[in-house]
C-alpha cells in the first residue's frame, strides 16, 4: 500500500535534500587550528576584547585574532592544509574564510609583524586568499611567500608560485619566486627585484626564512633587526636607482627605508640621500633643504650631522637666505673646525661678510 507523506514530512524530506545539494562550505569551527606554538602566544574571539593565552590545537573561527609576543611563534593550519606561520610581535585577524570543494576564499588581516603563507591549491580549484596590512594587500592563488608589515611599510619575498601585491588602489605588481616587492603608505608597490645569491638581499631573505620556518629560532634578534637590514639595503638600492636616472623610484625607496626603521643613523642616511636627489637631479633645493633640516632637528648627535649642517648652510646660501646660511655655516665652523668641508665654509662666510 502506497504511503502518503504529510505536509510536515514533505518539508523535512525537502530540507534534507536541500542540505545535501548545497556545497559543503566550512563551518566556523572547522576553519582550522593552531598546530604549533612557542613562547608567548595569545588569542581572542573577536575585536575589542581582552587577549588570553592560547593552547595548541585551539580551533580557529572567523573573527579570531592571534597575537605573538616578543618571543612568540605559531603555526595556523587551515582546513585545506594551507599554513600561516607567525613570527614574533605579529598580530593577525581571520577576517573572512570560506572553503568549498572547488572554491576557497579568505581574508587575513595583519596589523603588524612577519609571516610566511603556504597556500595549497589543488587541480581545478579556485583559490582567492588575501593577506592584508593597513597599507598593502597580497592576493594569493596558490603559493608560498613571506610578508613583513612594519609601520607604514610592507616587504614581500616570494618563495614559490606567484602572488599579486597592491597598495590602496587596484594597481598591483607580481611577486614571483626569488623576488622582492615592497611598498609604503598605500602607494603602488615597487617593481619586483630579483633576489640574487650571495647578496645582502639574499641574506635578508634567508633570515626571514629562518624566523618563519617550521621550528622557531633560538633567539629573535635577527627577526627584530630585519626591518633595519632591509632599510639599509633600500638606501643602497635607492642610490643605484638615482644613478640610473630613476629619480622618483629612488625617492620612493628612500621613503620605504625611513618607514621601516627607527634607527637614527639609518634614517639620517635616507634623508641625506633624498636631499641629494632633490638638489642634484631634480633641481628642487627647497625639498632638499627640508631633508637636511630634518636630520638636524630629529637627530642632532648622529655622525651625519656634519654633512646635514654643511648642506643646509650651502642650500640656504643658494636660495638667498643669507642670514640663515651664515648662522648654519658659523655653527659648522664652531663644531667641526677641522671638518672636511671647512675650506668651503670659510669661503662662503667671507662672501657673506662683505
Amino acid at each position: 500500500m502506497r504511503r502518503i507523506l504529510s505536509g510536515c514530512q514533505l518539508f523535512v524530506f525537502g530540507l534534507i535534500i536541500f542540505l545535501y545539494a548545497v556545497p559543503a562550505y566550512s563551518a566556523a569551527n572547522s576553519i582550522g587550528r593552531i598546530t604549533e606554538i612557542s613562547g608567548n602566544v595569545l588569542y581572542r574571539e573577536r575585536n575589542n576584547i581582552a587577549y588570553r593565552d592560547v593552547k595548541k590545537d585551539t580551533q580557529l573561527e572567523k573573527g579570531f585574532w592571534i597575537k605573538t609576543g616578543a618571543d612568540g611563534w605559531a603555526i595556523l593550519t587551515l582546513s585545506d592544509n594551507s599554513k600561516l606561520t607567525l613570527a614574533n610581535n605579529t598580530e593577525l585577524e581571520i577576517t573572512e574564510f570560506i572553503a568549498g570543494p572547488k572554491k576557497k576564499d579568505g581574508v587575513f588581516s595583519m596589523t603588524q609583524g612577519k609571516l610566511r603563507a603556504t597556500v595549497v591549491k589543488l587541480a581545478g580549484e579556485k583559490v582567492d586568499y588575501r593577506i592584508k596590512s593597513p597599507t598593502a594587500t597580497a592576493g594569493i592563488k596558490g603559493t608560498e611567500f613571506m610578508m613583513m608589515s612594519q609601520g607604514f611599510a610592507n616587504v614581500f619575498f616570494g618563495n614559490e608560485g606567484a602572488a599579486e601585491v597592491s597598495g590602496d588602489g587596484d594597481t598591483s605588481k607580481p611577486l614571483g619566486a626569488d623576488a622582492m616587492v615592497q611598498n609604503t603608505r598605500g602607494h603602488i608597490p615597487t617593481d619586483p627585484v630579483e633576489v640574487k645569491p650571495d647578496t645582502p638581499l639574499a641574506e635578508a631573505k634567508k633570515n626571514f626564512e629562518e624566523v618563519t620556518a617550521a621550528i622557531p629560532p633560538k633567539d629573535w634578534e635577527v627577526s627584530n633587526n630585519l626591518p633595519n637590514i632591509i632599510a639599509r639595503w633600500n638606501i643602497n638600492y635607492g642610490h643605484y636607482l638615482a644613478d640610473s636616472g630613476k629619480y622618483n623610484d629612488a625617492l620612493y625607496v628612500f621613503q620605504i627605508a625611513l618607514d621601516l626603521t627607527t634607527i637614527p643613523e639609518i634614517r639620517s642616511d635616507a634623508r641625506l640621500e633624498k636631499g641629494t636627489v632633490y638638489a642634484r637631479f631634480l633641481n628642487n633645493p627647497e625639498n632638499a633643504l627640508a631633508e637636511y633640516l630634518l636630520v638636524l632637528e630629529e637627530y642632532p648627535h648622529v655622525p651625519q650631522m656634519e654633512a646635514a649642517l654643511y648642506l643646509s648652510g650651502m642650500t640656504l646660501f643658494e636660495l638667498g637666505f643669507k642670514d640663515r646660511a651664515k648662522e648654519k655655516l658659523l655653527q659648522y665652523k664652531k663644531e667641526y673646525p677641522s671638518g672636511k668641508h671647512i675650506s668651503n665654509v670659510e669661503t662662503i662666510l667671507n662672501v657673506l661678510s662683505k
